[in-house]
């Protein structure tokens, strides 16, 4: 039998063990090396996982932690810390395949709906540092949030930003 626990110990160190592995990383470390990546990890059969699909592109995989039944996450083989160093080609492979990932989850789990959500960096929730896509399925009642306050800008600050960041596009 494969045990898996991840511990987070003073913000500084996890942990994942599997049976009698020990795979150990330094938050800091993670960006620094693919070879301490836990999904290059997995990619490279070094940590086990319970895989839905995977061709030479992409692996699909249920998440060892997830947030409810059918908790998915769909990355790219090849190592990319995040969004903005994933290129255009991989992007749109990755989020085509998206759309097939999330049918078939419909299907098998007849979920009533389902969120997509990608973190990039610590400060915005990213923990694995290697691009990778959360698919989870809801289900009516089923005590998750996803939720923030909202604020108040005014249009021509609004119309301003819009401007600005149009130009870097």
């Amino acid at each position: 039998m494969i045990r898996k626990r991840v511990e987070k110990i003073r913000n500084i160190v996890y942990y994942i063990e599997y049976g009698d592995g020990l795979f150990i990383f330094k938050r800091g470390d993670l960006n620094m090396s693919q070879q301490k990546c836990v999904f290059c990890s997995i990619v490279n059969g070094e940590i086990p996982s319970a895989t839905i699909y995977e061709n030479s592109e992409f692996k699909v995989i249920l998440d060892a932690f997830p947030s409810g039944v059918g908790h998915t996450l769909i990355f790219p083989k090849e190592h990319f810390e995040n969004i903005y160093d994933l290129d255009a080609e991989t992007a749109s492979k990755l989020f085509a395949f998206v759309t097939i990932v999330a049918r078939a989850l419909k299907k098998v789990l007849k979920c009533d709906g389902m969120n997509l959500l990608q973190n990039n960096g610590e400060v915005a929730g990213q923990t694995v540092f290697h691009f990778h896509m959360h698919l989870i399925p809801r289900f009516a009642n089923d005590g998750l949030k996803f939720s923030w306050a909202t604020k108040k800008f005014d249009q021509e600050e609004m119309n301003n930003l819009a401007t600005e960041i149009g130009k870097n596009i």
